[in-house]
């Protein structure tokens, strides 16, 4: 009687610590994912920020640059008021088949790696 009570304490022991890491290596897993995505969307905002900036102040040259060559820098500014609006309903019109799309999948991807 004293054995298989030894033996059932052991394995109640052995059943406790295996449930006790299971649960740190799942905190680990989700730690690792979370400082993963956290660590790709920063990276995504600091490289937004830096498009933006590219994408202003290529706006700006150009725009001088058209104006000049028309003589009107105010329509240069509207052309390129123009340029941006055509690109931006192109990505409006493709937002659904193409762009939501990939975020979509790169998120996905990036959970599961």
């Amino acid at each position: 009687m004293d054995d298989r009570k030894t033996k059932a304490e052991n394995l109640t022991d052995h059943v406790s610590d295996y449930l006790e890491t299971y649960y740190k290596l799942t905190v680990l897993n989700a730690t690792e994912k979370t400082a993963g995505i956290a660590s790709v969307s920063i990276t995504a905002v600091f490289i937004g920020f830096l498009v933006l900036f590219v994408l202003l102040f290529s706006g700006f040259g150009f725009s001088w640059w058209i104006g000049k060559a028309i003589g009107n820098m105010i329509g240069g500014f509207f052309i390129m008021a123009g340029v941006y609006t055509f690109l931006i309903g192109i990505i409006f019109i493709f937002r659904k088949k193409y762009i939501a799309p990939f975020i979509r999948d790169f998120i996905i991807q990036k959970i599961y790696e």
